[in-house]
């Protein structure tokens, strides 16, 4: 028998982590996951998943917020 293990994108950490972030009331601790998620990512990421999904979930001013702070390659 194997055993299964779900694995998250980043990209879908990094939504996740933004939605819950607007669902605690602009939760620092997962605004900053999904920031430090993307800084390390960043090279390897899909922007237009991200961009598309950021807007089906309702969560692109902090998607653009995000990327405002994130430090510069």
């Amino acid at each position: 028998m194997g055993l299964g293990l779900a694995v998250s994108t980043p990209e879908d950490t990094i939504l996740m982590k933004l939605r819950w972030a607007e669902l605690l009331g602009g939760s620092l601790k997962h605004f900053n996951d999904a920031l430090g998620v993307y800084e390390m990512q960043r090279e390897i990421l899909d922007l237009d998943y991200l961009n598309d999904w950021a807007k089906r979930l309702g969560v692109e001013t902090s998607w653009s917020r995000l990327l405002a702070a994130a430090t510069p390659i």
